[in-house]
C-alpha cells in the first residue's frame, strides 16, 4: 500500500493544503486532507463489488472552508457541547468561544476542523495513511494550556479506517477529540432505511439546548434502544420528548464496554447494497446524530444533493459537557499525562 500526495490549494490566509489518497489491495480508497483532518471521500464496495463513496462532503477546498456542518473532520479541542461556553478547573473559571448561541460546540469558531495540520505519509506492511499534528496554543478558543495533538488515519488491508489520537499538554486542561464523518452506505439519498445496532443500555438525555441534563437513562422501552438492529427511520417520528428536542437522534449513548481496550460498539447495515460498517472504540460514549439539521439542498460531491437525514454520524467521545458534570467520566488532561483514543470503522458486505 502506498500514499499519493497532491497539492489541494490554499486557505484564505495563504496556507498550502494537501490531499492524501490511500488505496488498499481490494480497491478501497480513502482521501484525506490536512485541512481539518477531513476524510474527503471513502469508497467501499457493495455486495456486487461496485465501489461508491460512503461519506458526505465536497469536491473542493473552498467548500470545506465555508462548511458549517463539520463534514468528515476532526473536532476539538472539545468535541460536542460545553454549556454556556464555561467551565471551572482547579477553582479557575474559563470562558470559551460561544458558537452555538451561548454554548460552545466542537471546539469553537476556529476549532480543530478549521486549521491546517502538519502532515506526513505513513506506510506499513498492512496499512497506510497519514499522521497529522497540531499545536493548539494556550488561550486558543479560551482553553488553558498548549496542547499538542496527533491524529493518525490508517486504511488497512482488512478494509478498516483506523483513527488513532494522542495529545499532551503543558498545563491542566480538558480535551475530547472525535471524528465527524456523515456516513451513507447507500451512496446517496437519506439514511432512514439503514439498520443500526448500538450496544448501549443507557443514554444521556438532553435539554432544549441539547446539553445533557446529568441523568443517564435506560433505553429500555424507548425509541433510543438500538441493542438489536433497527431501522433509523422506524421510530424517528414517534412522540418522545428526546426526539422532539433534537428533531431526531442527536444524543450521547453510554456504551456497554468490555475491558479497557477496543470494544465493538456499533454496526450499520444498508440492506439495499449489502454494505455494512462496524465501529469499535476505546471511548465511553458515542454521539449518534441522524443529520437532522443538515440544510436542504446542499450541493455535494459530484453534483449530489444532500439534505436533512442524508447522513449519520457515530462520534466516539467522552460525554458532552463533562467539564461541568463531575458525575460523568473526566476529560481532564494534566501535564505529564497523555490523552489517547482509538476508533476503528470496518467495512464489509453481507
Amino acid at each position: 500500500m502506498k500514499v499519493e500526495i497532491q497539492d489541494w490549494g490554499e486557505t484564505p490566509d495563504g496556507q498550502a493544503v494537501q490531499l492524501y489518497t490511500i488505496v488498499n489491495g481490494r480497491g478501497v480508497e480513502a482521501r484525506i486532507t490536512n485541512y481539518g483532518g477531513i476524510v474527503v471521500s471513502l469508497k467501499v464496495p457493495d455486495g456486487d463489488g461496485r465501489l461508491d463513496d460512503v461519506v458526505l462532503g465536497y469536491d473542493t477546498l473552498p467548500e470545506y472552508v465555508d462548511d458549517l456542518s463539520y463534514f468528515g473532520c476532526i473536532v476539538g479541542r472539545y468535541a460536542n457541547r460545553v454549556a454556556g461556553g464555561r467551565f471551572t478547573l482547579n477553582g479557575v473559571g474559563y470562558t470559551l468561544t460561544a458558537n452555538e448561541r451561548w454554548n460552545h460546540l466542537h471546539g469553537g469558531i476556529r476549532g480543530f476542523s478549521k486549521v491546517v495540520w502538519g502532515a506526513e505519509a505513513l506506510e506499513k506492511d498492512d496499512s497506510a495513511g497519514v499522521r497529522l499534528t497540531y499545536l493548539s496554543h494556550d488561550g486558543e478558543e479560551g482553553y488553558p494550556g498548549n496542547l499538542r495533538a496527533e491524529v493518525s488515519y490508517l486504511l488497512t488491508e482488512d478494509d478498516e479506517l483506523r483513527i488513532e489520537y494522542t495529545a499532551t499538554t503543558d498545563r491542566e486542561t480538558v480535551v475530547n477529540l472525535s471524528h465527524h464523518s456523515y456516513f451513507n452506505l447507500a451512496g446517496g439519498g437519506d439514511v432512514l432505511d439503514h439498520k443500526l445496532t448500538l450496544l448501549a443500555d443507557r443514554f444521556t438525555p438532553v435539554d432544549g439546548e441539547l446539553i445533557p441534563t446529568g441523568e443517564t437513562r435506560s433505553v429500555e422501552g424507548t425509541p433510543m434502544d438500538f441493542n438489536t438492529p433497527t431501522g433509523i427511520g422506524e421510530r424517528i417520528e414517534v412522540d418522545y420528548e428526546q426526539l422532539e428536542l433534537a428533531g431526531g437522534y442527536d444524543q450521547n449513548w453510554v456504551l456497554n464496554r468490555v475491558g479497557p481496550g477496543l470494544s465493538l460498539v456499533a454496526r450499520v447495515h444498508h440492506p439495499g447494497t449489502g454494505r455494512a460498517m462496524e465501529m469499535s472504540t476505546t471511548e465511553p460514549g458515542v454521539q449518534f446524530y441522524s443529520g437532522n439539521q443538515l440544510p436542504t439542498h446542499i450541493s455535494g460531491k459530484g453534483g449530489r444533493r444532500y439534505g436533512p437525514r442524508h447522513g449519520l454520524c457515530l462520534e466516539a467521545q467522552h460525554f458532552p459537557d463533562s467539564p461541568n458534570r463531575p458525575e460523568f467520566p473526566s476529560t481532564v488532561l494534566r501535564e505529564g499525562e497523555t490523552y489517547g483514543q482509538t476508533t476503528v470503522y470496518r467495512f464489509y458486505t453481507e
